[in-house]
C-alpha cells in the first residue's frame, strides 16, 4: 500500500532532522558517550514518538511501512540515535495498544513527550537470540507478581525506566511459561547496571539492570503466560525489518558521502569520478542497497497487511535482516575505502556507521540465529 501524503511529509521532516541536527551531533554523543536527547526532542515535536500510537490515544497511527523508511533515514544520521528513538516509541504504542487504561494513562504522556525513556527487556546474561531460555522469574503473590533476575545488553537500558519486561513465570516450560509486563524503573526493587563502555555506538545507551523482588500489580501484566511469547515474536520480525532498513539508511548515507567526494577530489589528472573502478565499486553498492530496499518492502507489506507473526513474515523479515546486515558489513568498507585516507576524518559517517553495521548484526536475532530461522521456516 503507497504510503498516505502525511506519511511522506513525514519522512521529509525527518530527513531534515537526520541532515541538520542528528548526523552533526552524532560525534559529540559519542565523545561524550550518551544518547541524543537534543535531537530526541526535535522527534518529538515532529511526531516520531507517537508514530504507531492509535489516534485515540492521541497518536499518529501511521503504517509500518512509514516505520521502516523513517528508520532508514534517521539511521543515516545514527543508528544508535534511531534504535535509542524507536525503542522508545515501541513502548509507547505498546502500553497504547496492550496495556490497561490507567496503566497506559500513568506512562504514555511522559514516553511520547520524550521526558522519559522506553525500553524492551527481553536478553539476560545467559540468554540472548534464544529467547525461550531466559531465566529471570515472575512469581505469583498477593495482588500481582515478585520478579527476580537479570536483564543485559538491552538498548535505552542506560537511563529507561519504562520497561516491557518478559519472565518466566514456569520455569522448565519454554515460550510456554513467559509472560510480559510493565516495568517502573523508578520503584524498590530495580537496580541499574553501570551503561556498558562499548568500542562505539554509545548514543544507543546499551546497559542493563536487575530485579530483586520487584512488585509488578495485576494491571501491570501486558501479556498472560501462552500469549507473551507470541507477542515478542511479533515485534521481533518488525524489529529485524527496520534494522534492516537502518542497515540501507547508513549505507545510502555514506554512498552518498562517497560520490560527492568523488566529484571534487583529482586523482592521477582526473576526479575519482572520472576512474571506473571508483565508479564501478559505488555501483555495485548502490545495486545492492536497492535489492535489499525491495527486501524491507516486502516485509513490511506483510506486517501492514496484519501478518507479523507468520511465516511468510518471519520469513522475509530474517531474510532482509541477514542480507542488509551482510550488505552494510561489506559495502561500508569499501565506499570507506573510496575515500581513501580522507574517510577516517571524524567529520565523515564511516566509522560510525561501520559500528552500527556490528550492533546489527547481533540484535534481535544473531545473523547465525537468523540463517536457522530461514530454515526452519523453509521446512515448516
Amino acid at each position: 500500500m503507497p504510503l498516505t501524503a502525511a506519511e511522506t511529509a513525514l519522512i521529509a521532516q525527518a530527513r531534515q532532522l537526520a541532515r541538520e541536527q542528528i548526523s552533526p551531533q552524532a560525534a559529540r554523543w559519542e565523545q561524550e558517550r550518551r544518547i541524543g536527547h537534543e535531537a530526541l526532542a526535535a522527534a518529538v515535536a515532529l511526531g516520531l514518538t507517537r508514530l504507531q500510537v492509535p489516534l485515540a490515544a492521541g497518536g499518529l497511527d501511521f503504517s509500518f511501512a512509514c516505520k521502516a523508511e523513517l528508520a532508514e533515514v534517521l539511521a543515516g544520521g545514527d543508528f544508535g540515535f534511531t534504535m535509542s528513538l524507536i525503542n522508545t516509541h515501541n513502548v509507547a504504542a505498546k502500553l497504547a495498544r496492550d496495556a490497561a487504561p490507567a496503566v497506559a494513562a500513568r506512562y504514555l504522556p511522559d514516553l511520547v513527550a520524550g521526558r522519559r525513556l522506553g525500553c524492551t527487556a527481553l536478553t539476560e546474561p545467559g540468554a540472548g537470540s534464544d529467547f525461550a531460555a531466559i531465566t529471570t522469574l515472575a512469581t505469583r503473590c498477593d495482588g500481582g507478581w515478585r520478579i527476580n533476575g537479570a536483564k543485559a545488553w538491552i538498548t535505552n537500558a542506560a537511563e529507561a525506566d519504562v520497561i516491557v519486561l518478559f519472565a518466566q513465570t514456569e520455569p522448565g516450560s519454554g515460550g510456554r511459561g513467559i509472560a510480559g509486563f510493565l516495568v517502573d524503573g523508578r520503584r524498590a526493587g530495580f537496580v541499574r547496571e553501570p551503561a556498558y563502555a562499548l568500542g562505539g555506538q554509545h548514543s544507543i545507551g546499551t546497559g542493563g539492570f536487575r530485579l530483586t523482588d520487584y512488585l509488578a500489580s495485576d494491571d501491570e501484566l501486558l501479556h498472560p503466560p501462552g500469549q507473551a511469547f507470541k507477542a515478542a515474536l511479533g515485534s521481533i520480525n518488525g524489529a529485524r525489518t527496520y534494522i534492516a532498513a537502518m542497515c540501507n539508511g547508513m549505507v545510502a548515507d555514506a554512498l552518498q558521502v562517497a560520490w560527492a567526494y568523488g566529484q571534487q577530489r583529482s586523482s592521477f589528472g582526473q576526479r575519482l569520478a572520472d576512474h571506473q573502478g571508483w565508479r564501478w565499486r559505488l555501483a555495485e553498492a548502490a545495486s545492492e542497497l536497492a535489492a535489499c530496499r525491495l527486501m524491507v518492502s516486502r516485509a513490511a507489506e506483510l506486517i501492514d497487511a496484519g501478518q507479523a507473526t507468520g511465516a511468510p513474515a518471519q520469513l522475509a523479515a530474517a531474510q532482509a535482516k541477514l542480507l542488509a546486515c551482510r550488505m552494510a558489513d561489506r559495502q561500508l568498507p569499501a565506499l570507506a575505502q573510496a575515500m581513501g585516507a580522507e574517510g577516517l576524518r571524524e567529520q565523515h559517517p564511516f566509522a560510525r556507521h561501520l559500528l552500527g553495521a556490528r550492533v546489527a548484526g547481533f540484535v534481535d536475532g544473531s545473523t547465525e540465529m537468523l540463517l536457522e530461522r530461514i530454515c526452519a521456516v523453509m521446512g515448516g
